[in-house]
């Protein structure tokens, strides 16, 4: 095939190649003209693209915005958690944003994302509202071919899976595990799509994990993704419950859990 024959989002692209715009450079001149404070983020910190759980911190006057997040699109916000520090960004939808904001957090000091979405159900047997733990996502997005060759799924490290399961186990609330599929059009999901993904397995639908993922192969960082399966494309009448407290004190449950692979 002529690389003419190639969509654009797969021609003229060469992942180990090395960026020219680097996010490092970014959050030193946001620094600069927005007047941050010296200083980094929490080591682990959580992606929140539903924005529930950050609403229920600052609800319970729990969370204090970050002086020295150094970004032009977000506010971080740091909150204690069971003794601990966390950094938390809330409304990340979709992979493109939720890959900007996850850079510029491990340009800023992170050394650990955990990300807890919610996510539509695509495997008819679940119980709502489920947390998954998410060990592979399907690349139908954009982002992840930004990041690396083509391919069918982008993966969380066996190894982080592995060290995971204990605490998650430990949990008075079950997280599952498997495959979620990752859209960047909620509204295209069509019934065909919907079958295509049900075949292979496919727990849940979501926006960010496959993204995520592959950004964090690409460049050697720990990303976790969650999926917090809470609706059926309301298709079927009253959808998208999240349970008490929409989730947000199972959530952080999951972030604490997320913290043993730091040894914190």
């Amino acid at each position: 095939m002529k690389i003419s024959d190639f969509p654009p989002i797969l021609r003229a692209k060469v992942p180990a190649e090395p960026s020219t715009f680097r996010p490092e450079n970014l959050v030193r001149e946001a620094r600069r003209q927005l007047r941050r404070e010296a200083g980094g983020v929490p080591p682990l910190c959580l992606l929140d693209p539903d924005g529930d759980i950050l609403s229920w911190l600052r609800e319970k006057d729990l969370a204090k915005k970050s002086r020295s997040w150094a970004c032009y699109h977000t506010e971080l916000f740091e909150f204690d958690w069971e003794g601990r520090k966390y950094g938390i960004v809330g409304k990340v939808v979709g992979g493109p944003f939720a890959v900007l904001v996850a850079e510029q957090m491990f340009a800023s000091g992170c050394r650990l994302i955990v990300s807890v979405t919610s996510a539509g159900q695509i495997e008819p047997e679940l119980d709502l509202p489920s947390f998954i733990l998410i060990e592979s996502a399907l690349r139908d997005e954009g982002t992840s071919y930004h990041y690396l060759p083509p391919g069918d799924y982008a993966a969380c490290p066996a190894a982080l899976v592995e060290r995971l399961k204990p605490a998650l186990e430990a949990l008075p609330f079950p997280v599952l595990n498997g495959a979620t599929w990752t859209t960047d059009a909620p509204y295209r999901e069509t019934e065909r799509a919907i079958a295509d993904a049900r075949a292979r397995g496919i727990l849940a639908v979501e926006m960010e994990a496959a993204s995520l993922y592959a950004f964090a192969a690409a460049r050697a960082h720990d990303i976790v993704c969650f999926a917090h399966v809470t609706n059926r494309m309301a298709a079927h009448g009253v959808d998208f419950e999240k349970g008490a407290e929409d989730g947000a004190a199972e959530a952080l449950q999951i972030m604490a859990a997320g913290g043993t692979l730091l040894g914190c």
